[in-house]
């Protein structure tokens, strides 16, 4: 990991640290680490052990997976769709209630110009010609 990844993991866990209330006293008390362990985290001061990671995420709310991918460790192209993701993640939602937020997004989409598909046919690829 590196500085950027850390700083990224660390601000995006303090983030949901205060979004649930919790000081870095109770976090390291409930995922079972180190006050100093939360502290140097959130700081990025230095890479927390995959373990250690995981049981502050589960304190905070947030999976390993969401974790990675705040710090950008893991590659766009090995992230699922919206629509996978949304039915994978929200498992136990209501289908009226997935399917409503799928109906929005694609709203959104159309509004925006975009597609929470992905690139497609190669769409994100651009060539440049020598003159």
């Amino acid at each position: 990991m590196n500085q950027d990844q850390a700083i990224d993991i660390g601000n995006f866990l303090r983030s949901k640290r205060e979004d649930v209330g919790l000081s870095q006293a109770e976090v390291a008390r409930r995922a079972g680490v180190d006050k100093g362990t939360v502290s140097r985290v959130e700081s990025a001061q230095f890479t927390a052990r995959t373990d250690n990671l995981q049981a502050i995420g589960e304190v905070v709310g947030v999976s390993l997976t969401d974790i990675f991918a705040a710090g950008g460790r893991i590659p766009s192209t090995d992230l699922p769709s919206i629509r996978p993701y949304l039915r994978a993640k929200y498992c136990n939602m209501p289908t009226e209630l997935l399917e409503e937020i799928e109906g929005y997004l694609e709203q959104l989409a159309r509004e925006r110009g975009i597609s929470f598909d992905g690139p497609l046919n190669d769409e994100d690829q651009y060539t440049t010609t020598a003159n």
